[in-house]
Formats: structure tokens, C-alpha cells, sequence
């Protein structure tokens, strides 16, 4: 017989909770399982008038939000309380019911500027001390990579920055007003003035954009640290310090570390180096720019000096940005065979200018042709972690595009994504682990899913079985 569903439905009457409606793989209903927010009043507590005013959005149901919105792909505002009317499990997940109304999109816009990107980067710190706690992370073998996240802006808010009227009427700066290499004639965003004009890419055109820095670590993928800065910032300048950022937040000396060849400096050599941290690099060929290319001179570290390939010795000499110079003598060079193809036109000796840290170059470039299957295999990690991470937050939480303006803001985002993406980590490897448990446990433990339990030595509470 053909059936028939009568559609209307006037009023709802409804025993249970909501919880009931929401499937167990949920990703809310897996993340809801490890995250814990009881500390978040104390902490903002201090930006709040105590007796005054209206009450306020409880601080934990206003991260609930923020939090549903990343780890759904929903990141902006208005979208996410459209989708939380209708959403049963976003409401279960804030703790609302059916017939409470939710709270307005610009309330969420107000505790973000009023609790300011600190507060924001406390709530990721404590989704990594969680994870390590939970041995889900470790902190000794961790990959370092960067992305651009490109700016909320549209091309018809790029300006051209000009130079003051009273430069341009200065004779003695024509010259330079001339020259485009000087930076003057750069393109800025008048909407949001914190984006920069960077790229990714020679062949590819430049675009307002920031850049995200990420270390990720290497047992479950766990995001140890986030930093976000203007697209302009360089990745060897920002690599030391949030390796140093992970080992104090971890408690961990860190031991292995990975990057792609944009890291490949000779300071960040170095600088690992010096923190005893084993550095798998690709440190990049020496580019040959003259007939005599620079690694056929020899760098005698002990004695500070430079032969050149005829065996002649090159002092020290003044100091530049980063480095310094190395001459010969004339009479050295008056002579030599080589000096057609080494001298540059007009000069009687040879000068070179070598970095500071030099030497822990050349051990990177000679570690490198020795590379073990081990490290290949690292590198090979590198990848799909650090670079896999930057991908998963751009596809699925909403990286690939800054949601607001100004650099605050982005840092709120990227704290927030990174924090989603932590729980999951840490979701999934507490439910292996609680399968894990039950199965061991005899089938009297099984008539009870409701449970306290300390599956990671971390009180944690099973809400479902």
C-alpha cells in the first residue's frame, strides 16, 4: 500500500535531549568529548564589570560558537547564527535549546575586539598543553613551513604609495623618485593597511596577503604553535623564535626539525645549531654568478681567513649588513692566471663578502649530500604534515581567506583554526583509545557508558560511549 505523510506539524513536542538528535560520529559530538572550558570565566573575568550593566554571553557558549563555526567550515558570523537556528547539534554542542533564541552575530564581533588576540592565543596554547599531556604530541620531532593567507580586500582598494609633495619637489631626490627598486611605488591596501603584497611564486602575480607560520608536530599532526605576521616577513626570521616558543611551551628539548628550502639560511643553521636542534634542510646550491664561483675558496674558520683557489690569502676587512669583507692583495692578483675571469672590470684585487654564519652553511650543504634513508623519509613527513595542515585549514576551516581585517583579526582566526584542528587531533586519538578500553573491560562495564574515566591521566569526560 502507498503511504502518506502528513507534513504539517504545528507544535513540537519533544522528551529527551538533544544530544538524543545528534549522531555519535559528529564531529561536534567527538570534539565535545575533549574539550573543556571550565577555566575560560576566571580568565576573562578581569574584562567584565562585576554588578554592572546587562549580563553578558557566557564566555565558554561564545567559544562553543566560534569553535562550531572552524571546525564546520562556517566562519563567518552572520552564516554561522543563520546555520545555528536550524543546526541541532550547533545548539546542543552551545548548550541551547529548541526555544531559546541565540545570541546576535554582532555580539561575537564585540567579545573578539573586547578580549583582544592574547585570550584567543591562551585558548590554542591550552588545546597544545592538553595534547601533550595526552601524549597525543610530543614536541621533539616538529615540521616548519609558512603560508599566505590572503586579505578580505577587493584590487580596487590598492593604491600606489607616492612620495610627499615635498620630496617630489627636492632636485636632490629626483633621481631616486625615478627608480622603482626603491620601494616608493610599492602597492598598499588603503581598506586594511596591516596586508601586504606578497607571493608565493616568481609567475605569479603579487596580492594583498598575510602569512601564517606554523610548527606542526610529527606523532598525530598537532599544531604546536601559530604565528601570524604581514606577507612581507621572511620565513628564516621567524623560524628560531617559534622553535624556542614550542620548547618552552612543551616542556621538551626539541630534537629534529624540518623545513623547506625557503629556510635555508645560513643564521638558521646556526641558530639550530646552537640549540643543538639537527636541522633536515635542503640547503640550497651556492648560485654560481662568476666564472670563479664562491666554493672554490676555502674558509678557514679557526684562523678567520679565505684562500682563493690559487692557494692566496684573503683578509678580513670592513663589516657589512650580515657579514663581511674579504680582500686579497694586488700583487697577489697582478699575476694570477685566474684574474681574467675573477676580477670584475676595473678592480686590481679580489673582494668578497662572507656571512656571519658562514661556516654552519657550509656543514649544512656538506650534511645534506649526506642525507640517510631516515632523513629522506623525514622530509618526506614534512609534507604532508606541516604543508598537509596548511591545506586541511584552507579546505576545510576557512584559512584560505582572512574573514575579517587587520592583523588582530587574523591572528584570531588562525588561533581559532589551529585550536579546532588540535581537538580533532586529540578527538580522534581519545576515541582509539576508549574503543580501546572497553573492549579490554569486561561486559559488566559495558551496561554503563556514562563513566568518569582517566583514559589519558587527564580527568576527561566520556559523555557517549
Amino acid at each position: 500500500m502507498l503511504g502518506r505523510k502528513e507534513r504539517d506539524q504545528l507544535e513540537l513536542y519533544m522528551c529527551g535531549s538533544l544530544r538524543d538528535l545528534v549522531p555519535d560520529d559528529h564531529v561536534l559530538v567527538k570534539v565535545d568529548r575533549v574539550l573543556d572550558l571550565s577555566w575560560l570565566h576566571e580568565e576573562v573575568a578581569e574584562l567584565y564589570a562585576a554588578g554592572f550593566g546587562r549580563p553578558g554571553i557566557d564566555p565558554e557558549v561564545a567559544v562553543r560558537l566560534m569553535l562550531a563555526g572552524f571546525l564546520l567550515g562556517i566562519v563567518h558570523d552572520r552564516r554561522l547564527m543563520r546555520e545555528a537556528q536550524v543546526n541541532i547539534a550547533i545548539r546542543w554542542f552551545i548548550g541551547f535549546g529548541l526555544h531559546e533564541a541565540l545570541p546576535d552575530h554582532s555580539s561575537l564581533t564585540r567579545i573578539r575586539q573586547r578580549w583582544g588576540a592574547e585570550r584567543f592565543r591562551t585558548i590554542f596554547e591550552r588545546t597544545v598543553k592538553v595534547c601533550v599531556a595526552a601524549k597525543v604530541a610530543k614536541g621533539e620531532v616538529v615540521h616548519v613551513d609558512a603560508s599566505l593567507i590572503r586579505a578580505d580586500v577587493s584590487w580596487e582598494s590598492l593604491a600606489v604609495r607616492h612620495i610627499d609633495a615635498v620630496t617630489d619637489a627636492n632636485e636632490a631626490a629626483e633621481s631616486e623618485r625615478k627608480s622603482r627598486k626603491t620601494g616608493k611605488y610599492k602597492k598598499v591596501c588603503v581598506t586594511d593597511p596591516d596586508a601586504s603584497m606578497a607571493t608565493n611564486g616568481r609567475n605569479r602575480r603579487l596580492e594583498p596577503a598575510y602569512k601564517q607560520h606554523a610548527v606542526v608536530d610529527d606523532a598525530c599532526g598537532v599544531i604546536l604553535d601559530v604565528e601570524v605576521t604581514t606577507g612581507e616577513i621572511n620565513e628564516g626570521q621567524v623560524i628560531l623564535s617559534r622553535l624556542d616558543a614550542v620548547a618552552a611551551m612543551t616542556g621538551t628539548i626539541i630534537k629534529t626539525a624540518t623545513a623547506d628550502a625557503g629556510y635555508a639560511y645560513a643564521k638558521v643553521f646556526a641558530g639550530m645549531e646552537q640549540r643543538a636542534i639537527e636541522a633536515v634542510i635542503p640547503a640550497k646550491a651556492e648560485p654560481i654568478r662568476s666564472p670563479v664561483p664562491m666554493r672554490r675558496f676555502r674558509y678557514d674558520a679557526k684562523h678567520d681567513t679565505l684562500k682563493c683557489p690559487r692557494g692566496k690569502m684573503l683578509k678580513a676587512g670592513r663589516a657589512v649588513k650580515h657579514g663581511r669583507f674579504f680582500t686579497s692583495r694586488a700583487a697577489d692578483c697582478r699575476h694570477c692566471d685566474l684574474a681574467r675571469l675573477c676580477l670584475s672590470n676595473g678592480r686590481v684585487n679580489k673582494a668578497v663578502v662572507l656571512g656571519d654564519d658562514y661556516p654552519a652553511l657550509l656543514r649544512a650543504r656538506r650534511r645534506r649530500e649526506r642525507w640517510s634513508d631516515e632523513d629522506r623519509a623525514l622530509y618526506q613527513r614534512h609534507r604532508w604534515r606541516s604543508e598537509g595542515y596548511h591545506g586541511e585549514a584552507k579546505t576545510w576551516h576557512g584559512l584560505s581567506r582572512a574573514i575579517r581585517r587587520g592583523l588582530i583579526n587574523m591572528k584570531i582566526q588562525a588561533y581559532l583554526t589551529a585550536a579546532a584542528v588540535n581537538l580533532k587531533r586529540l578527538a580522534s586519538a581519545f576515541l582509539s583509545i576508549l574503543l580501546f578500553v572497553y573492549s579490554q573491560e569486561a561486559t559488566s562495564s559495558a551496561r554503563h557508558p556514562f563513566r568518569q574515566r582517566k583514559v589519558f591521566g587527564i580527568g576527561l569526560s566520556v559523555a557517549s560511549a
